[in-house]
């Protein structure tokens, strides 16, 4: 059999519906001549009489009747499914699958998340928190926000915000060690983050011109960002966090900055996702919020 133009189902179920050529074009819109032309086409193509024409109506044959029930069914599902793309294209909606690394994602994207939904209803977040880099493609997920500096050049990235990096140390530590230089901070004790490359390696930047290579003397190595924060607020030892997850221990007074004339390069806060024409509506919303809530969050330090 040749192949059927499905196109050719509406032109037949409206002749069907209305009972006559003309009725039917007028409700498509078009000429009596092309309803009449394409049903017949319709017919050529089915190798079979669809309709049984009068000078009054048009009646269908036992195979019109068949193909009309069946006809639609299919361009009902068809208009619905095109009414919800409609929709998926101008409201957020669905399950949005988010990875993060764990201190980021925890005191900023969980936050985030939770506001998203509040504010659209139909979206739910799956968030997956991870301080290994997740594979977008191999974990179906929409977008991955990564703290740092990007390394993968395949995907689509978008930089979001940006923190900044602070040597710190618990108030009565910071009290006992006396760190007056850079060569004190070389001697005092210092957590380190495992989950770095070189996490005992830090250049410390001062004006514009000066800049010093130190080595930290460790004393205790966590591979989670957030294990480094609580070793810290412990009292182990000095250590470097981003300013998201020392915020509020300064504002408590429980943790001080430590040499602040000396600054740490700065890192950027990234969204990465597949690369794609189109990027569905519950993606775009959640990164312009992810933005505007970095900007705030960077505005503040």
């Amino acid at each position: 059999m040749e192949t059927v133009n499905l196109n050719r189902l509406a032109y037949f179920v409206a002749v069907l519906d209305t009972g006559s050529f003309t009725r039917a074009a007028e409700r498509l819109g078009i000429s009596k001549t092309v309803v009449s032309q394409q049903v017949s086409k319709l017919e050529e193509e089915l190798k079979t009489a669809l309709l049984m024409r009068t000078t009054r109506r048009v009646e269908p044959t036992e195979a019109g009747r068949l193909l009309h029930s069946r006809s639609v069914v299919v361009l009902r599902e068809a208009q619905d499914a095109i009414g919800e793309v409609s929709r998926s294209n101008s409201a957020p909606s669905g399950i949005l699958r988010i990875a993060a690394p764990n201190d980021y994602g925890t005191s900023r994207i969980a936050p985030l998340a939770a506001a998203f939904t509040h504010r659209y209803p139909a979206c739910q977040v799956d968030l997956i928190l991870s301080d290994a880099r997740t594979d977008i493609i191999a974990g179906h997920l929409d977008l991955a926000v990564r703290v740092g500096w990007l390394d993968d050049t395949s995907l689509h990235a978008r930089r979001v915000g940006a923190f900044q990096q602070h040597l710190v140390a618990e108030l009565k530590l910071a009290k006992s060690v006396g760190v007056k230089s850079l060569e004190d901070v070389a001697r005092a004790p210092f957590i380190a983050n495992g989950a770095l490359k070189d996490p005992l390696s830090w250049t410390f930047v001062r004006g514009d011109f000066e800049r010093r290579k130190i080595h930290m003397r460790q004393v205790l190595s966590a591979n989670a960002t957030p294990a480094v924060l609580a070793a810290t607020l412990a009292g182990g030892g000095l250590s470097i966090l981003p300013d998201f997850l020392v915020a509020r221990p300064f504002a408590a007074g429980e943790l001080v900055a430590i040499l602040p004339e000396w600054s740490l390069l700065s890192g950027g806060i990234h969204v990465v996702y597949p690369t794609a024409r189109f990027r569905p509506p519950k993606v775009t919303a959640f990164v312009e919020m992810l933005t505007a809530n970095a900007r705030m969050v960077t505005g503040a330090y």
